[in-house]
């Protein structure tokens, strides 16, 4: 599900970089080709469709990134329930218990 989640994200992005190279930052653009008064798709109309299109596409890449995260952060907890640590610790532990019983009998003597 994450990689799912990632690869939505890399899309939307590149529809993003898309849609921005496509705007002209003086209005231009896109809405330069339908320059034509009489045209339904005019130069405002064209302008609003790309300012709407790349703010939902922002809001998308948002909500996706969240859930990418909350799917991996879950995947994670079921994988890891502290059994490994536990192990690691218990392994050190008995890993120095020898040469601490050593050092007592050293002490010993």
């Amino acid at each position: 599900m994450y990689i799912l989640f990632t690869i939505l994200i890399v899309i939307a992005a590149i529809l993003l970089i898309l849609l921005v190279l496509v705007q002209n930052s003086k209005g231009g653009g896109l809405a330069a080709g339908f320059a034509s008064g009489n045209q339904v798709m005019g130069a405002p109309r064209t302008a609003d469709f790309l300012e709407k299109a790349s703010w939902s596409l922002a809001a998308i890449i948002v909500v996706l990134s969240i859930l990418a995260v909350g799917v991996h952060s879950g995947q994670g907890a079921a994988q890891d329930d502290g059994s490994a640590i536990t192990e690691q610790v218990q392994e050190a532990a008995e890993s120095l218990a020898p040469a601490a019983d050593f050092n007592e009998e050293a002490a010993a003597e």
